[in-house]
């Protein structure tokens, strides 16, 4: 028996909200259903953003594009979605998406890390 996802109405729900944070900071969620296909076998189409004051995503995590998975340190030829990116500039690393609730969990988690370092500048 698969486990169900709780946070998946969540994440669903969170579709379109847009939250600014002291410093300016902000994030913006994204997120719906799609037919589950190879692409994209958990059936969930998402972005969530982190934007600085200057409204530069400056973190992500998203299956909106494919990237190419590294392997052994280079880039592979396998096409992954699910990603995260670390930057500005980056252009995604791969995420293994395991649950919404556990997207939802590094999403915050990483947020609130990336802020705090911003702050101690």
């Amino acid at each position: 028996m698969e486990r169900e996802d709780f946070g998946l109405q969540w994440l669903l729900e969170l579709h379109g909200v847009v939250v600014h944070m002291d410093d300016g900071f902000w994030w913006k969620a994204e997120a719906w259903r799609v037919p589950l296909s190879v692409l994209c076998p958990h059936g969930i189409r998402y972005s969530l953003t982190l934007h600085n004051k200057y409204n530069t995503r400056i973190f992500g995590y998203d299956n909106a594009h494919g990237i190419r998975a590294a392997s052994n340190g280079k880039f592979g030829s396998r096409i992954v979605r699910d990603h995260v990116h670390l930057t500005s500039s980056d252009k995604g690393h791969f995420y293994e998406f395991s649950s919404a609730s556990q997207l939802l969990e590094d999403f915050f988690k990483h947020s609130d890390e990336i802020i705090k370092s911003r702050r101690k500048r």
